[in-house]
């Protein structure tokens, strides 16, 4: 049996579920109400995702990304598409892990700061969510179109 089809499809449901918390998280806590009370059950999963679950992620990814280079082959990893999508991702999860959640965990904790104080917060965040959404499609686009680069 060829193990390829299912190695990437898991590869990129961890890729994707590896930021997904900083990129949906900005606009599940929208409103000012559901940051400071009970988070809804898919604010939750995410929450813990951004917490311990990104270690295991991460080691599924890893492990993962291995395995398709191995079945593949190394010279896959000397294409220009290729090395500039994992150049997109690790400044992607570099800013999730160093920008986003930081911010995320303050805002989470803002119940007394003014309104409006957190409403620019909260916009901050959901223009930093649009940007790494924006570099994920990038990834995307990569990954499927394979241009030559140079």
């Amino acid at each position: 049996m060829n193990w390829f089809p299912v190695l990437l499809a898991v590869h990129v449901a961890l890729a994707i579920s590896l930021l997904a918390p900083s990129l949906v998280l900005p606009f599940l806590l929208r409103d000012r109400a559901a940051a400071a009370g009970a988070p809804a059950p898919l604010t939750r999963a995410l929450m813990a995702t951004q917490g311990t679950g990104s270690v295991l992620i991460g080691i599924g990814l890893a492990v993962t990304g291995v395995g398709l280079v191995v079945s593949l082959g190394p010279s896959v990893v000397t294409q220009p598409w290729l090395l500039l999508a994992l150049g997109v991702y690790a400044a992607n999860l570099l800013t999730a892990a160093f920008i986003s959640r930081p911010n995320l965990r303050r805002l989470m904790r803002l119940s007394e700061a003014p309104p409006e104080a957190w409403r620019r917060r909260a916009r901050r965040q959901r223009y930093l969510a649009y940007a790494m959404a924006g570099a994920t499609g990038l990834i995307g686009f990569l990954m499927s179109a394979k241009p030559a680069l140079w």
